[in-house]
């Protein structure tokens, strides 16, 4: 019995030690918070007055967000939890590095630090506004980094993303990559570094819709650094790029804006018609003749990319969806020197803009042109207009489609009244021809029955002929009977007579 009872006993404690890994892991997951920072000390509402005090805080765990109110926070951070790290505003929410070492290291893989205003490193070697330090997987974005030897600086790290950052005035470079690869750099406007990108035995990252201007070199790949994809930039500085190794400076038929590109577009479709040449071992085959930008949109839960390639200066992109009408546009303002010819090459997800396109400058409507590379996924249009301040519009037109659908009714019910015509048309020709032929038919029977009568006639006479014939020839019989009759006759009398005179004789 005994034996028995401490069976169940250790059975029990084995499934409850079982059940504790189950237990502990639905408490981390529910633990997962938002800690908040103030550098206003008499601020007792928040949990920390330091950022770095709440990444050290062991309450702040893994995957926890630490949101930072606006303020001026002198510190030198140290990222060493993978948390979500949010500035209130990336104009006010500053984190100022007093010009000693980085302002924000990270350390491990999955940060996210976003909305901030990042300053002030010190000017050592490796000292950054942000420096990335084998991690993986984690987020720059959004932030201000100005005035720190380099911006954002990645060593030894890969697959992680600096996008939609301004990165100015930066000593070395705006984003420096230091044996990083497989990066994405995307979105960002670099501009009054030494270099707006640099790349140091870095390979496969990918540099795109960004802005480089006014630096000394826009991108510098040096030192092995190769494989890396280059497109869609926009380069004004007074070096544009610099390669030891070849990159691919394009992609999908679209490469980089050049500001002393001075090749043509004779074939008008937004696209120079010659390389630009990087240096003799990278070219751009695939040149844009207008600066390129893009902007997304969230609609019903998914998200899409207008991307816009265009000679004049656009402000205020946005997408809209007609009340009345739920018609969706697209709406651009273009300004640029008045007289001058503008153009604009516009790439539309066809599921976003699903209905017929229509393009209005101003309140004209113009016939865009609709490029060869358009797809399944994306179509992409190309237009002109003279230039002053104009407002463009792309409508993708519900009402249009409808139009287009009874239009496509009215000429399937136009094939058919053409295939019931022709067939009237053959029927009243074979009713022509069975009336000539009834008619000739009519001609043959009249003649027939003419030749019929004629006939009639002459038989009619052949007949009372033969008649008269029969009559005679009965007559003639009977007289001819009846004159045999009478010679028998008489001869018999005779020769009774005769008998009688010899019998009396």
């Amino acid at each position: 019995m005994k034996k028995i009872v401490c069976i169940l006993l250790i059975i029990s404690c084995s499934l409850f030690i079982f059940s504790l890994p189950e237990h502990k892991t639905r408490v981390e997951a529910n633990s997962q918070r938002t800690w908040t920072v103030d550098d206003d000390i008499l601020n007792e509402e928040v949990d920390f007055h330091t950022i770095q005090e709440a990444i050290n805080s062991d309450n702040v765990t893994e995957n926890d967000t630490v949101f930072v109110y606006e303020g001026i926070y002198n510190e030198n951070v140290v990222v060493n939890k993978s948390v979500m790290l949010i500035g209130e505003n990336s104009e006010s929410t500053v984190i100022d590095g007093g010009g000693i070492d980085t302002v924000i290291s990270i350390t491990v893989n999955n940060v996210i630090v976003t909305g901030f205003s990042i300053r002030n490193s010190g000017m050592a070697p490796y000292d950054s506004g942000v420096s990335v330090e084998r991690s993986s997987g984690s987020e720059v974005r959004s932030n201000r980094i100005t005035n720190n030897n380099d911006g954002v600086g990645l060593y030894y790290s890969s697959n992680n993303v600096i996008s939609n950052n301004i990165i100015s005035s930066n000593n070395l470079d705006g984003v420096g990559l230091y044996s990083s690869s497989s990066n994405v750099i995307s979105g960002n406007t670099l501009s009054n570094n030494y270099d707006g990108i640099g790349s140091y035995s870095s390979n496969y990252n990918v540099v795109s819709s960004n802005i480089l201007s006014n630096n000394y070199y826009g991108i510098y790949l040096a030192f092995y650094s190769y494989n890396n994809i280059i497109y869609h930039n926009n380069f004004d500085n007074l070096n544009q790029a610099w390669s030891d190794f070849t990159s691919v400076w394009e992609s999908n038929g679209e490469g980089n804006y050049w500001v002393d590109y001075a090749g043509q577009d004779l074939d008008e479709d937004g696209i120079g018609d010659t390389p630009y040449a990087v240096n003799t071992r990278n070219r751009d085959s695939h040149p844009l003749m207008g600066r390129f930008s893009d902007f997304g949109v969230t609609l019903s839960g998914e998200t899409y990319n207008i991307s816009l390639i265009c000679n004049s200066t656009v402000s205020d992109s946005r997408f809209e969806i007609g009340r009345e009408t739920g018609n969706k546009m697209v709406l651009l303002n273009v300004t640029g020197e008045d007289g001058t010819v503008g153009f604009c090459r516009i790439g539309l997800p066809v599921k976003l803009m699903d209905y017929p396109l229509i393009v209005l400058v101003d309140a004209e409507e113009i016939v865009p042109t609709l490029l060869g590379v358009s797809n399944e996924e994306q179509v992409h249009l190309y237009f002109t207009y003279v230039h002053s301040s104009r407002t463009v519009t792309v409508i993708s037109s519900k009402t249009l489609l409808l139009y287009n659908a009874l239009f496509d009714e009215y000429v399937k019910l136009q094939g058919y009244f053409f295939d019931l015509n022709s067939t009237y048309v053959e029927l009243l020709y074979d009713y022509d021809t069975l009336l000539g032929n009834y008619t000739q038919l009519r001609e043959n029977y009249r003649t027939l029955n003419s030749s019929y009568q004629e006939y009639l006639a002459v038989y009619s006479e052949g007949a009372q002929n033969m008649r008269n014939l029969m009559y005679i020839f009965a007559a003639a019989t009977a007289v001819f009977l009846a004159t045999t009759v009478y010679l028998s006759k008489h001869e018999r009398t005779g020769a009774t007579e005769e008998t009688k005179g010899l019998m009396e004789a």
